[in-house]
């Protein structure tokens, strides 16, 4: 589907389209995680236009295209398509495994914070988070899981170390939570 007008006044009496055409409430699950989605999204992109480095550029980038592509899934429940690909969920696994060899074990959790880009990853996890959530009540009102639920889980697991990983390569402490 391409968005050809963006005003459409179809949406004006609390319902919206999917890309394949269904109408449903603007509170459905459904609408809760593809908006879930599109905010975790601009999260990133938030993050990626101070980040100085063109590899995690990239890598960031390829994860923004991940998720229009679950978006694109997600908005056309009765169309048996596969937008997101299975190596993708590889690709955080390693790159997270990579980035924890670098680093010292976790002894405590650690507060968000760090510096700017970090602070803002931070941002981009907890988001993660709560897309992963409202994926779980879409998966329960009986949406087909097509491995969003574990690209989502790893997704911000990656983003997590991630900021570990940025921090200590910037030389910048963690701040322990003190019980």
């Amino acid at each position: 589907m391409r968005i050809s007008k963006v005003t459409t006044k179809t949406g004006d009496n609390g319902k919206t389209g999917l890309g394949d055409g269904t109408r449903v409430s603007k509170d459905h699950p459904r609408i809760n995680f593809l908006g879930d989605i599109d905010e975790l999204n601009t999260h990133l992109g938030h993050a990626i236009t101070i980040c100085e480095s063109k590899v995690i550029i990239k890598q960031l980038e390829s994860i923004q295209q991940d998720l229009f592509n679950i978006g694109g899934e997600a908005s056309m429940p009765n169309e048996d398509i596969s937008l997101l690909k299975n190596d993708r969920t590889n690709f955080l696994e390693e790159n997270i495994n990579r980035m924890n060899k670098e680093l010292p074990p976790l002894a405590e959790f650690i507060l968000p914070g760090g510096d700017e880009l970090c602070s803002r990853l931070h941002i981009v996890r907890a988001v993660c988070r709560r897309a992963e959530r409202s994926c779980v009540t879409l998966i329960a009102k009986g949406a087909k899981d097509k491995s969003w639920l574990t690209y989502l889980n790893r997704l911000s697991d990656f983003i997590f170390v991630l900021v570990r990983y940025l921090n200590q390569n910037k030389g910048l402490d963690e701040t322990l939570w003190q019980r």
